[in-house]
């Protein structure tokens, strides 16, 4: 993946590797505390949300290195059909979007998710969707995502927001 320009060093995107598993949870958990939720249900969430050698099978993976660090990941794989918006036929679906705290507010989720937005447009899917907390909303929406509307309040997870990649620049 190309070198990306970070604002005072160069970060580099590419394919996370088996060793990048530990900085990657690191990533997580530093997530998952900034998150608003009680203490009880961070510390029972935690594991739910680690990823381990066996999810590099299943999901992309990617990070973005700056100096050697891990800084940021992004990880999407194929969306399940009902979780796509009415009318869109494929997907991928954003299942983790993670920035160190020492990265947040350069860039780094911007260019993770123009790397999965760019791989959504060369797999040919019709977009991106992503599950997103209460928090991350403007930012997705910054980023074009648009709100999926709620069809089933009992099945539809609240927060899902849709890019739609046919027709559309796979850049930020």
């Amino acid at each position: 993946m190309p070198e990306s320009p970070g604002p005072e060093r160069t970060a580099t995107l590419r394919p996370a590797r088996g060793g990048d598993l530990d900085a990657i949870n690191r990533l997580v958990a530093e997530a998952i505390e900034d998150w608003p939720l009680p203490e009880r249900v961070r510390r029972l969430a935690l594991p739910a949300y680690r990823y381990t050698e066996a999810d590099r099978m299943f999901l992309e993976v990617i990070v973005l290195e700056r100096e050697s660090q891990v800084v940021g990941v992004a990880a999407w794989e194929a969306a399940g059909s009902g979780e796509l918006p009415e009318g869109a036929a494929d997907g991928f679906l954003l299942h983790g979007l993670y920035v160190g705290r020492s990265a947040r507010g350069q860039g780094v989720g911007r260019q993770l998710v123009a790397a999965c937005r760019q791989s959504a447009h060369e797999a040919g899917v019709a977009g991106v969707l992503v599950k997103a907390q209460a928090s991350a909303a403007g930012f997705f929406e910054a980023l074009g995502f648009v709100p999926v509307p709620v069809r089933d309040r009992d099945r539809d997870y609240e927060q899902r927001y849709w890019w739609p990649a046919k027709g559309a620049p796979a850049a930020a």
